[in-house]
């Protein structure tokens, strides 16, 4: 089966990634930015669908609202519910379209998506996944780029 959307489990990956947002906490809003205009970068890139989740309990006052708008489906869990659970339903309810890809470094939650037929990644071999494509994409452009001034030139 095709992959149909990688899950991401946003505080996992952000706690695996010190390089992005460096000096931002890893609970704050620049860090957590930060990883979805990087995740945006990536699902440009692969043509993937992401969606990634974080845990909506914590620092603020009110409920912290999805990015509406963004290419990269960003949810919080509400109060009584962590983001696990909601990447556990996603993925069942995704099994019917195709094969999803689940990021963590959460071992039970690993199991627990394997066990409903997903796939899964721990967040350092994802991180490296999204590291090749980006510079795959940056080699493209500028082989493209180069062929394209070579053109201009030769036509001149």
């Amino acid at each position: 089966m095709a992959l149909v959307r990688i899950l991401i489990d946003g505080y996992s990956l952000l706690h695996s990634w010190p390089e992005l947002a460096e000096g931002a906490a890893r609970h704050s809003e620049t860090a957590r930015d930060a990883l979805v205009e990087m995740l945006t970068q990536y699902q440009d890139a692969s043509g993937t669908p992401v969606t990634v989740f974080f845990d909506g309990r914590g620092g603020r006052k009110s409920k912290p609202k999805s990015e509406a708008g963004k290419s990269v489906e960003v949810l919080f869990s509400n109060s009584g519910q962590t983001a696990d659970d909601l990447i556990e339903r996603a993925a069942h309810r995704f099994q019917p379209y195709g094969e999803v890809l689940v990021v963590t470094n959460d071992f039970a939650e690993r199991d627990t998506v394997s066990g409903l037929g997903g796939s899964v990644a721990s967040c350092e071999n994802f991180i490296r996944l999204i590291q090749n494509a980006l510079a795959d994409l940056t080699e493209s452009l500028n082989n493209h780029n180069r062929s394209e001034r070579n053109r201009f030139f030769r036509t001149r």
